[in-house]
């Protein structure tokens, strides 16, 4: 299943603010490697369709369980399998699970000391923390195909953030240790899917006041006349929300840095002032380039079913 994803910009623009939240103490490693962190923020989207099991790791269709609390659904994945299977399990997401996964591995490679291990794995849990606080990422109706709203997720995760992100305002404070990653993912998802009814409702209710004519445009993107959801229609469906794409930016920006943070500080708070001082090797360089040509090599042999 290839859903859709936050917008390349919002993604990279999460992982860049993230940094700012982290202490003095760590700040010299990511500072200097804030580059990679805002460029691989989107990494697993382009691993999605070319790498095997990828894919669930973005989304979590909750509305697929008829329980969802802790006794029916449960929040650590071995036990997650044992109830459901992991096939069932892939079929309807698993980013809270994956986040505790990411995080775990974080804090190995802080604890090893692997600069290229801690920058992927760094940006890739960026990625997936930020898809678990899109509203869409919650719900099999993922993209409004099921409401006759089809196109709805790229217009909430890349048009409206890409129209007005430049507005929100990005100070969310120092990054806090998590006491309970798993509690913490599992909020986050909670939290999301609380929001999507206004997502999907608050559409459908401006559509039918001002039509079609009125919602979609036409812009000239590379060249390439392209149908959008047209600026006014999206400042008013923005407006409508009150915010909401902003709180959802806010909680990945300051959820991002709450976990590379506390990943440190299980790791035994290495020193990364060290670490800064280290380059990545050629042999690092060029495994990382040759990594990336594969997923590129496996997306062009990847027939699409959508």
């Amino acid at each position: 299943m290839n859903k859709p994803n936050w917008g390349f910009h919002s993604h990279r623009q999460i992982n860049r603010l993230a940094v700012f939240t982290l202490p003095a103490e760590m700040m010299p490693f990511f500072k200097r490697h804030i580059d990679y962190l805002t460029d691989n923020a989107v990494n697993p989207d382009r691993r999605r369709v070319a790498v095997v099991g990828e894919a669930p790791r973005h989304f979590i269709d909750l509305d697929d369980y008829p329980d969802t609390t802790s006794a029916t659904l449960p929040r650590y994945y071995k036990d997650a399998v044992n109830r459901y299977g992991e096939d069932t399990l892939a079929a309807h997401g698993i980013v809270p699970w994956h986040i505790q996964l990411a995080k775990y591995q974080l804090t190995e490679a802080f604890r090893t000391r692997n600069v290229r291990q801690i920058l992927r794995l760094a940006a890739d849990l960026g990625h997936y923390i930020a898809d678990a606080n899109v509203p869409l990422h919650t719900t099999r109706n993922y993209n409004g195909q099921l409401t006759n709203q089809q196109g709805i997720h790229g217009f909430w995760e890349s048009r409206l953030p890409e129209l007005f992100s430049h507005q929100f305002d990005f100070v969310v404070g120092p990054a806090d240790y998590v006491e309970s990653p798993q509690k913490a993912a599992w909020r986050a998802v909670f939290r999301a899917h609380a929001a999507l009814d206004s997502v999907l409702r608050t559409e459908q209710e401006l559509t039918a006041e001002v039509g079609d004519t009125r919602k979609f445009g036409f812009e000239d993107r590379n060249g390439v006349t392209t149908k959008v959801y047209s600026e006014v229609f999206s400042a008013q469906y923005h407006e409508r929300l009150k915010g909401q794409v902003e709180r959802q930016m806010r909680a990945s920006v300051k959820m991002v840095g709450d976990f590379w943070y506390t990943c440190w500080v299980d790791a035994g708070q290495p020193d990364l002032r060290q670490l800064a001082r280290q380059e990545l090797t050629e042999v690092d360089k060029n495994e990382e380039a040759a990594e990336q040509k594969s997923w590129l090599r496996r997306l062009f042999m990847v027939r699409s079913e959508d």
